[in-house]
């Protein structure tokens, strides 16, 4: 066995990417092997001859694969269907910061220490002072509108 010979490359780089989809999962890998397999049978049956007959025979049915069965290889390899919260806002609705820098009266802005930063606050026309428990209650623009709690919850 010569493995210089075209069909030869092709049908061990199909068979190593066939056995990588073990190691690299997600259905693709497999596909592109057997891309290479068919690649590897054009070749000798003389279907296909030369570098660039058999690259285009290999795209063409690498994506003629992928599209076909794709959804084949996901239903059977499955998959992350963890989908984590992408809405920022909800996720910091009802938190409770620490005033750092007075709040207010009025529209006057302060700062609150929250989830490891300090950011820009606004209060509800009182004046916040520092150290105070507050409740984040909106975003305003890079800011957040804060609320003081009631010193029963805040303690």
């Amino acid at each position: 066995m010569e493995f210089s010979n075209p069909m030869v490359i092709w049908f061990t780089i199909g068979a190593i990417l066939m056995i990588a989809e073990i190691i690299v999962p997600g259905g693709i890998v497999i596909l592109l092997g057997a891309a290479c397999i068919i690649v590897a049978g054009a070749l000798g049956l003389g279907v296909v001859e030369g570098v660039t007959q058999s690259m285009t025979l290999w795209f063409i049915s690498s994506m003629v694969l992928l599209l076909s069965f794709r959804h084949v290889t996901q239903r059977l390899i499955g998959g992350d269907a963890h989908v984590d919260n992408t809405d920022e806002e909800l996720d910091l609705y009802n938190q409770v910061a620490t005033v750092n820098a007075d709040i207010g009266p009025g529209d006057k802005t302060g700062r609150i220490r929250c989830l490891g930063s300090d950011w820009v606050a606004l209060g509800d026309g009182s004046i916040i002072k520092t150290g105070t428990q507050v409740r984040i209650i909106c975003r305003e623009n890079i800011g957040f509108v804060v609320e003081p709690l009631p010193t029963s919850i805040a303690q």
